[in-house]
């Protein structure tokens, strides 16, 4: 229905409609075409029915005030479901044809209702920093430490500021550092901008700018990270004094097709949003908590706590489908000349063809340096203690390099 606005309320409320009018269909054709009529349907078409007009007509506004109404409403729902079937349907293949709709219909009760405790009565973590316009939103900003270049951060592909828990408070030992949450990440604002890199470099640099911030900076970016510290050091060359690659996604060199789509019609887009509204659910406050606790305490309370939203969720994906653009935008940075570049590159898990690209990457200026960490996965040189405090050391080596002039030690 590409009237209803691609908004994960909406456009939830569109499928609560469709399942509305699936249940509808059931009792108004098994009463005209079978000697079973299925009269109890009319019950889950009215209650879907009425939710999903809400929710398209109001939004976001109707999710929240619904949230301590509609889970138990629909848990009962479900239950008593059960009981009509059993009662009302002959057919016992009709009625397997049913269950799984309505044990569906009571998981995703369970997991609202239980997201909705959870989300209002987990404690608030104090935003640390700033947050800063830029243009239509505002982005979460956090520097500490002294002295100059200043340090900015660029975490991985879905991570937010909180994944820099060991390496900011290192670096910020030496020197400046600054670390931010892109849009829909964190503690920052979601936008309807397409967040691709030259996009996402246009924002770091208004931000950067517009919280008196000055260059020149050391960009540290890790995973997707680097495309974005590289796409940065196109864009601005005289303001970016030295780089740090953790483990960087690569650049692809392909032409770049003209134009930005119109999100409006934009069918992946609808699905996007579509699908991070399984985060209202408590899908991803699920899986969030089956991974390990790698991070320091409050940074991972943090990051788990932004993880579990939709519009972390939705950022994430939309990251993703931008990463074909992203990896030709970062192409444009064909040298660095000799300005100091370290590459550091995760010594597990590695796709065979990864290093002749992080190679390629250390090519890129003649003061660099290229090293594996050893017994590291690509996550680890980010969030373990021991194999982020080699990335906290490599930066210290570009921020030495840059301030004695003297290269970097291979």
């Amino acid at each position: 229905m590409p009237f209803i606005p691609a908004e994960p309320s909406e456009l939830t409320g569109a499928v609560l409609s469709g399942f509305a009018l699936g249940w509808a269909m059931l009792g108004v054709l098994s009463v005209r075409f079978t000697d079973q009529p299925q009269r109890w349907a009319w019950a889950p078409a009215t209650v879907l029915g009425l939710g999903g007009l809400s929710l398209i007509a109001v939004g976001q506004g109707a999710h929240d005030a619904l949230g301590w109404v509609w889970p138990p409403v629909t848990f009962a729902l479900a239950v008593w479901m059960v009981a009509r079937i059993r009662r009302d349907m002959g057919s016992r293949f009709a009625r397997w044809l049913l269950y799984p709709v309505v044990v569906l219909l009571a998981v995703v009760s369970v997991g609202a209702g239980t997201e909705t405790v959870r989300s209002r009565t987990a404690p608030d973590h104090a935003m640390p920093g700033q947050l800063v316009d830029v243009g239509g939103h505002r982005l979460h900003l956090h520097c500490t430490g002294s002295g100059r270049p200043t340090v900015v951060l660029e975490p991985g592909a879905g991570m937010s500021s909180s994944t820099m828990g060991w390496i900011a408070p290192a670096v910020a030992r030496d020197t400046r550092v600054c670390v931010y949450d892109r849009a829909g990440r964190g503690w920052s604002d979601p936008t309807d901008t397409t967040q691709d890199a030259i996009q996402i470099a246009t924002d770091l640099h208004t931000l950067l700018q517009r919280a008196n911030v000055p260059g020149p900076y050391v960009l540290a970016g890790h995973s997707f990270g680097g495309l974005y510290a590289l796409t940065f050091a196109a864009q601005y060359p005289g303001e970016v004094a030295g780089m740090v690659l953790i483990d960087s996604t690569a650049p692809v060199s392909a032409p770049t097709p003209t134009g930005r789509p119109d999100r409006s019609y934009d069918p992946m887009d609808r699905l996007s949003a579509l699908l991070s509204s399984t985060a209202r659910f408590g899908l991803m406050r699920l899986i969030v908590g089956l991974s390990g606790d790698t991070l320091p305490p409050d940074s991972e309370d943090a990051e788990r706590a932004s993880l579990a939203t939709s519009e972390h969720l939705r950022s994430t994906i939309d990251e993703y489908r931008q990463g074909g653009s992203s990896a030709r935008e970062a192409s444009a940075l064909t040298t660095f000349d000799d300005r100091p570049l370290f590459v550091l590159t995760a010594g597990e898990g590695s796709s065979p063809g990864w290093m002749p690209k992080q190679d390629k990457l250390a090519a890129l200026s003649t003061n660099s340096a290229h090293h594996v960490v050893e017994g590291a996965a690509h996550a680890d040189l980010a969030v373990d203690e021991r194999a982020a405090a080699t990335t906290s050391q490599a930066i210290r080596d570009v921020v030495s390099s840059v301030r004695t002039g003297q290269p970097l030690k291979q």
